[in-house]
């Protein structure tokens, strides 16, 4: 499995409008994506900074769904305000009760 992190500085009055649209819009979208496997949402709401990590079932499927990435996470950012602030892939080495 391999997980693509996304890193975001975002506007605290804008949070719960960020994690509406992710549950309303960018979650059913990305479940259309082949060889998606879930998605994980991290807030730290005293720095205003998230995580949000996608999980994909080969670092092929990850790779071929960069553009659409692109895309979701741009929406991300135009309707929270939030700063894109990197973008990383990693190969999930462990995983236990998830």
């Amino acid at each position: 499995m391999y997980a693509r992190v996304n890193r975001f500085h975002d506007q605290p009055e804008a949070m719960e409008a960020a994690e509406r649209l992710v549950v309303d819009k960018i979650v059913p979208q990305l479940q259309t994506v082949p060889g998606f496997v879930g998605v994980l949402s991290l807030v730290e709401r005293t720095t205003s900074r998230s995580l949000g990590i996608t999980f994909w079932e080969t670092e092929e499927a990850m790779r071929a769904s960069e553009a659409e990435a692109n895309r979701l996470r741009g929406d991300i950012s135009d309707a929270a305000g939030s700063e894109i602030r990197s973008v990383e892939r990693y190969e999930v080495n462990l995983r236990v009760g998830l």
